[in-house]
């Protein structure tokens, strides 16, 4: 059950990667406008948001993957304690998102099932 949760875990950490590329790097890019459906205006005036932003979510990836890590080093507790952390805070905020924006619901439950899944599965094999 472990090895599940650490699963998804890093495909939620992985996932936030991505989402730190799209804000921090392409934000401006049509492929990435089009994604979060916004214009190019709506790009520009917005770009030190999302590049603030989108390092919020690099974080959480970078906190969940020491967790994973950890894990890896027989370091349990230090493992979970960051994958709780760093996964919980990814579902938070995708949660924060869907009922802040609920036209934005699809895009919230991309970003918080992976991490609620990892956050499910490992609070099971823990207990």
């Amino acid at each position: 059950m472990t090895t599940a949760a650490l699963a998804f875990a890093g495909l939620a950490a992985l996932l936030h990667v991505y989402i730190w590329v799209m804000e921090s790097l392409t934000w401006t890019t049509p492929r990435t406008r089009a994604t979060f459906g916004i214009s190019p205006a709506e790009a520009e005036a917005t770009k030190e948001m999302a590049f603030n932003q989108g390092f919020y979510n690099l974080f959480l990836a970078v906190i969940t993957a020491g967790g994973i890590a950890a894990f890896g080093a027989d370091d349990d507790r230090v493992g979970a304690t960051l994958v709780f952390c760093g996964a919980g805070s990814m579902v938070a905020a995708g949660l924060v998102l869907l009922l802040s924006s609920p036209d934005k619901a699809r895009a919230a439950i991309t970003q918080l099932a992976l991490p609620a899944v990892a956050v499910a599965l490992l609070a099971v094999a823990l207990a």
